[in-house]
């Protein structure tokens, strides 16, 4: 598939909020995922603001990537925090440079082997929602259409959040978030609990949930749900991955 396709079909997938299986978790899986595959890029993460302004990590491509993006809401700086906070695009091309500023976000990146940060703001018309992260093993700065892209994938994606038909509790833009973050907040969840039980790292779990809502083609929310409301064995997926 060439690039123009990939593009066309990484655009359907944001604006696809009416399929039945849709939840907002695959929303912003599909968001980092496009990212990484379309752009010059080795990493990506979004970040949502709940209804105080606390950013919390939706997706990442990478561990490291979902790491880095908790170290910057733990310590409320960074050029994510900034980015959300004035809405607009945020560069370091070289990492190293800003040791004085963000010492800790500096270390974190160098021992997960990334030397420059570039993020855009995920915004609903000129509201800031979030901000998607991109991140490279190597200096320099990302190329002018690759930062155009990134912002039209995270504005896709925003708007995508706001015609999520099955959302009942209504169409501002506060709720929407406040109804995702919960979602994912429910997942986080559900995947401690597969860990717990089956002494498994919250990475693992997490691909055993995805694995099972993609076989039985169930969305990932769904799913998350019966497990936390008890009405799903964990044990159930436990046997079906292993048969898989």
């Amino acid at each position: 598939m060439n690039r123009e396709r990939e593009l066309a079909k990484a655009f359907v997938d944001l604006a696809d909020t009416y399929a039945p299986d849709f939840d907002p978790l695959r929303l912003f899986d599909r968001l980092v995922h496009s990212c990484r595959g379309l752009l010059e890029v080795d990493a990506a993460a979004v970040m949502m603001a709940d209804a105080r302004g606390v950013l919390k990590t939706m997706a990442a491509t990478e561990d490291e990537a979902a790491f880095i993006e908790l170290l910057q809401m733990q310590t409320g700086r960074g050029p994510c925090m900034d980015c959300y906070r004035t809405g607009e695009a945020r560069s370091v091309p070289d990492m190293a440079t800003e040791e004085e500023r963000w010492p800790k976000l500096v270390a974190a990146m160098a021992d997960a082997g990334y030397q420059s940060l570039h993020t855009v703001p995920v915004r609903f018309h000129d509201r800031a929602l979030g901000a998607l992260t991109l991140l490279n093993t190597r200096t320099g700065n990302l190329p002018d259409v690759d930062h155009d892209l990134a912002q039209a994938l995270a504005d896709s994606a925003a708007l995508g959040l706001m015609h999520w038909s099955a959302e009942p509790r209504g169409d501002d833009v506060v709720t929407r978030v406040q109804s995702a973050i919960a979602v994912k907040s429910v997942l986080e969840i559900a995947k401690g609990m597969i860990a717990a039980s089956e002494g498994l790292p919250p990475q693992g779990a997490g691909r055993l949930l995805t694995d099972y809502a993609s076989r039985h083609q169930i969305s990932l929310a769904a799913l998350a749900e019966a497990l936390v409301s008890r009405t799903m064995d964990p044990g159930a997926i436990l046997d079906r991955s292993a048969e898989a």
